[in-house]
Formats: structure tokens, sequence, C-alpha cells
């Protein structure tokens, strides 16, 4: 451990691609220290119990993108699984400012209520599928928008969702 305060960001770097297994973009030596320090011990000590990772699995909603330090060997719950896809390259990232799967997006535009059902990878209007919410609001309006303005996502309290059962 004395000896990651000795080295150098990109020697912290090489350091924790060689305990991990895939590189890291941050340049924080503090952070890259606590990290090592932590993969470091893992390996000499065991990381989480299996009962502590059973109770993740439990308190973790199902698609919660969440990996512990150090878990990529030992994936924890559904979400970590759809990251660890992410991180080979089979699904693209989720924009966290999505509302989940499922929820109904509604809109008032030209004096009609539009409603969007947001989809893991996509969004459904009027029967269509749109690949991002900048098409549907394209396809309502008629003219270019950026969808989470169009759709008011960009303040908490604004938009007018509805959770599909």
């Amino acid at each position: 451990m004395a000896t990651l305060l000795k080295l150098s960001v990109g020697e912290l770097r090489d350091r924790f691609l060689d305990l991990y297994g895939f590189a890291t973009r941050t340049r924080n030596k503090d952070y890259l220290r606590k990290r090592l320090a932590w993969r470091i011990q893992e390996l000499a000590e065991g990381g989480l119990s299996e009962a502590a990772r059973a109770r993740i699995d439990e308190l973790v909603p199902p698609g919660t993108p969440i990996v512990l330090p150090g878990a990529r060997r030992k994936q924890v719950g559904e979400g970590a699984q759809l990251l660890a896809k992410v991180r080979r390259g089979e699904l693209k990232p989720r924009d966290p400012r999505l509302p989940p799967a499922g929820t109904v997006l509604e809109r008032e535009h030209a004096g009609a209520v539009h409603r969007v059902t947001v989809g893991q990878d996509d969004f459904v209007w009027n029967g269509q599928r749109y690949a991002s919410l900048s098409q549907v609001a394209r396809a309502i309006s008629g003219t270019p928008w950026n969808g989470f303005t169009f759709f008011r996502l960009s303040h908490a309290d604004t938009p007018r969702r509805r959770e599909v059962a």
C-alpha cells in the first residue's frame, strides 16, 4: 500500500489496468490510490461476503446499473449484467436523464395530448418506434426539437409522467 503513494498518475493507471482488467479514464491520484488499495485488499482478503451480495441484490431494483469495486469477475444483480454488456459493447449506455422503461411521457402540443412510452432502447408514439426523443418531438411538432426540452425532462418537477404497471 505504501508503494501506491510513490507512483505517478501514469503508473497508477497502469496498475489499475493490471488489477481491474480494464482501463480507467480518471487521472485523479487520490481516487486511483483508493480504488487500487480496495482491489489489493479484496484480492488479499476476499471481497464482500455472499450474505452481503445477496442483501445488495434484494435492495437494488432490477435494471439498476451497479458494479461494486472489483466486481468485474462476479457481477451483482441484473443491473450489473447490463453494465457488463455496455462495457463489452453489446449495449449502448442508457442516458441517465431518461425515466425508467415503461414510463409514459405526456406532452400537450397544438391542442392534443401526446403520449410516448419509454422503452429500454427506443420510444413508442402512435404505434411507431423511434430511436430518440428528438425524433418523436420532430414527428409531433414538425420542427427540430431537443427531445429532453420538448418533453420537459430537464427539470424534475415539470414533466408529467405515469408509471405503467
